[in-house]
């Protein structure tokens, strides 16, 4: 694989974040967190979330990547888990997510599931997840598949996130990286669309995120709990 030249983030430019904020945006560096879906010391999941972590980077964004060794089953009902903690607090902090899995037997992977699963609809009075940004990342060992980037989708949906219209499927994965990097070529210029465009998303909604949720269903609930409320007093 040396003949395949490695990507030099130089030739890219920061992303014009006064260009595309709210008025009360105040244009810090986006908030991403990183999910991927593999153990395995060679994990090209990891590879493909590292190597979009270093494009959002490059692009002025702030990156976190959760690793999630020890985290255990969601059937485990351990809330005070320090790696069930340690993820919970990643899911608050950020505006926006990349989830990056393998596929297996054409599906997402167990493991970047649980993850998900970890993450509940509403902590309290927070939502971890709603009207936060999420971009899709799957890697083959074959040939190009959308069969686990689809999935993600689907549940992206339901933790009701704002899920962006491209995605990155990256095909025999074991040929286009060269050590850690992802070899310059096609693959490596759709993940730099999809972290552009997660980019984008991410701060045009961001300060919008409350107007963009807000629902007439429970608007009407909310409306019913207080009346409750009044007439038991």
């Amino acid at each position: 694989m040396a003949d395949i030249p490695q990507v030099d983030l130089n030739h890219l430019g920061k992303i014009d974040i006064d260009a595309l904020k709210s008025a009360d945006d105040d244009g810090h560096a986006p908030r991403i967190l990183l999910l991927y879906g593999s153990l395995r010391d060679v994990s090209y999941s990891r590879k493909s979330v590292e190597e979009a972590a270093r494009i959002l980077s490059h692009l002025g964004a702030e990156t976190k990547i959760y690793d999630p060794r020890g985290l255990p089953f969601p059937e485990d009902d351990n809330d005070d888990h320090p790696k069930v903690v340690e993820l919970r607090e990643l899911a608050n902090w950020s505006e926006g997510m990349v989830w990056s899995s393998p596929e297996r037997h054409g599906t997402m992977s167990g493991i970047l599931k649980t993850q998900v699963d970890w993450l509940p609809l509403k902590m309290g009075g927070v939502r971890p997840t709603q009207g936060k940004t999420l971009a899709l990342m799957q890697v083959s060992g074959g040939s190009q598949s959308f069969n686990a980037v689809n999935q993600m989708r689907i549940l992206g949906r339901w933790m009701r996130m704002i899920t962006i219209p491209n995605q990155s499927s990256i095909a025999k994965a074991w040929l286009e990286f060269d050590g850690e990097r992802l070899n310059a070529g096609p693959f490596y210029n759709r993940v730099v669309d999809v972290m552009e465009e997660l980019f984008k998303f991410t701060v045009m909604t961001r300060g919008r995120s409350d107007y963009l949720t807000d629902r007439y269903s429970e608007r009407v609930e909310s409306a019913e709990e207080l009346s409750a409320r009044v007439s038991k007093k």
